[in-house]
């Protein structure tokens, strides 16, 4: 995997497969690693190997929702990490224990994307609100229904999952692009994208990573026009943060 540094605490890893790139990210804290998604399978010994060049352990890991994607090196490092704390939001905790149904206030769109059968289970399901470290847990629903992202309050690094993607240009979850359709294809209910793409850009983030695509500084220019575009596209109103 390609690893890149962004700042003092965020170091990507980068898998790249014949379709598209896929991300996952370890965050620097004073006791060790928290690793944010888990990547295809496959991906353990590159992600194990990363944190001990970094020379700290990997303490948790945190999934920002558990399509195969994002959570396919999780039982493979569950194994290499056995006392590492594994978090998920509880409603995407549901989901990859094998529940797709819907809550009664939920829009009631059938869930999509690959799920894989996970042996792994959290040791500690998070809420919106709720810390993990130096990072804060934030709602991000839309591309599923337990989507989550976080926010690194040290120096305002959002990494959003499929929340946004920036891979052949940046998008909302659920956007139409020739060169990936796939994150069209996997995400759940286009307005509740949106509206989690209006919220994640409300918090003004310095930069933004994401689980498809190129790292961002100073996003804020870039998420106004994907926010516009999907607005445009699914006659929408826009809605602007000053």
């Amino acid at each position: 995997m390609k690893t890149e540094a962004h700042g003092d605490s965020l170091v990507q890893l980068t898998r790249r497969t014949a379709l598209f790139p896929v991300n996952c990210y370890l965050v620097r804290e004073d006791d060790g690693l928290t690793l944010i998604d888990t990547a295809l399978p496959g991906c353990e010994r590159d992600i194990l190997a990363t944190a001990r060049a970094l020379g700290s352990p990997i303490r948790r890991i945190a999934l920002t929702h558990a399509h195969g994607d994002h959570a396919g090196s999780l039982d493979a490092l569950r194994a290499a990490l056995p006392d590492a704390e594994i978090m998920l939001s509880a409603r995407e905790a549901r989901i990859a224990a094998g529940d797709r149904t819907l809550d009664a206030a939920e829009p009631q769109t059938p869930i999509r994307g690959g799920y894989p059968a996970l042996a792994t289970r959290p040791t500690r399901t998070v809420q919106p609100g709720d810390r993990v470290g130096a990072l804060l847990v934030v709602a991000a629903p839309g591309h599923t229904p337990g989507h989550i992202a976080f926010l690194d309050t040290r120096d305002n690094t959002l990494i959003v999952g499929d929340a946004l993607s920036t891979h052949t240009g940046i998008a909302v979850a659920g956007v139409f692009r020739p060169l990936f359709p796939f994150l069209m294809v996997a995400t759940w209910h286009r307005p509740t994208a949106l509206r989690t793409a209006r919220a994640l850009r409300a918090l003004a983030p310095y930069r933004l990573a994401v689980g498809h695509g190129p790292v961002l500084a100073d996003p804020i220019p870039a998420m106004d026009a994907a926010i516009a575009e999907a607005a445009r596209k699914w006659k929408e109103p826009e809605s602007h943060v000053a």
